[in-house]
């Protein structure tokens, strides 16, 4: 079975210098190249951007221009244009017509002004975006929407070895038809980061992540192998988007897919509760 395919290529470094574990800052245009060409090779077939990715978009509109390979997912950031000329500006950013996935990037934003979802779907309805949807960072996102009856067919939410908040909710999330995309599966690089060089603020986890280097040694298996398998071997996600810096990054994820994930793997993931829980949202680590 190619797992392969269930990956989706973020590109937030293509156009900011992104991560806590980001040494080399914004991926130049001719890596951008190999990377794309890497995932094509290996059946990746989504990329996720976003209007608020530095020139992100616009990179992939050059490199892509007439290559309608990919389906792309990007999203509408906190703006006071409209929906609609924020859409039209990235499409011509992206050199496409149509888009496969538009999500509603903030959802503070939503709340705020709540018929900016009346003008996504607009452009739902008029064949230019196939799925709508919402990025969300918390399971009170989620229950707001579907307390307001909230109609959508795509979301983007954070999973992975630490951070496993919204598992209740994927059953029912199929139930309605809703592709799951998944974020964070290395959370941000931070499974990376060597114990001994966290920040202050986040060195409540490092008992946490001492334990899941232990059981990798244990096991004599990479963090990659843990951290992707975890999540990519989950039947309710249908994407994990995960983010490189350059083609060996990408290679070497692709690698570390397992057929199947050892009984013992779960069993040890079950084991990990964080507690302080707002550290596993980045936006919290500032």
């Amino acid at each position: 079975m190619n797992l392969s395919n269930k990956l989706i290529l973020g590109t937030v470094q293509f156009g900011l210098p992104y991560g806590i574990n980001n040494s080399t800052g914004k991926v130049s245009k001719a890596e951008v190249s190999k990377i794309l060409d890497e995932a094509k090779s290996n059946e990746v077939s989504i990329l996720d951007t976003s209007y608020a990715y530095g020139d992100s978009e616009t990179i992939l509109g050059e490199l892509l221009d007439k290559d309608d390979y990919f389906k792309i997912v990007s999203k509408l950031p906190r703006t006071t244009e409209s929906p609609k000329s924020i859409f039209e500006e990235t499409t011509k950013r992206l050199r496409k017509n149509k888009l496969y996935g538009y999500l509603i990037h903030h959802f503070d934003y939503f709340k705020e002004k709540p018929d900016i979802w009346i003008d996504i779907q607009f452009l739902q309805g008029e064949g230019l975006v196939k799925k709508t949807g919402f990025s969300l960072y918390n399971v009170q996102e989620l229950e707001y929407l579907f307390s307001k009856n909230i109609v959508f067919n795509l979301v983007q939410i954070p999973y992975n070895i630490l951070d496993r908040t919204f598992e209740p909710y994927l059953k029912e999330l199929k139930h309605r038809n809703i592709e799951i995309h998944t974020r964070s599966v290395f959370l941000q690089g931070l499974f990376f980061k060597p114990v001994d060089k966290l920040p202050e603020k986040l060195k409540p986890l490092k008992s946490y992540l001492v334990a899941i280097n232990e059981f990798c040694r244990e096991q004599n298996i990479t963090m990659e192998e843990l951290a992707l398998n975890s999540v990519i071997h989950h039947p309710d996600i249908d994407g994990v988007l995960i983010g490189v810096d350059n083609i060996i990054q990408l290679q070497k994820n692709i690698k570390s897919i397992w057929t199947e994930t050892p009984a013992k793997v779960s069993e040890f993931i079950n084991t990990l509760d964080v507690k302080n829980k707002e550290l596993l949202n980045p936006v919290n680590w500032n």
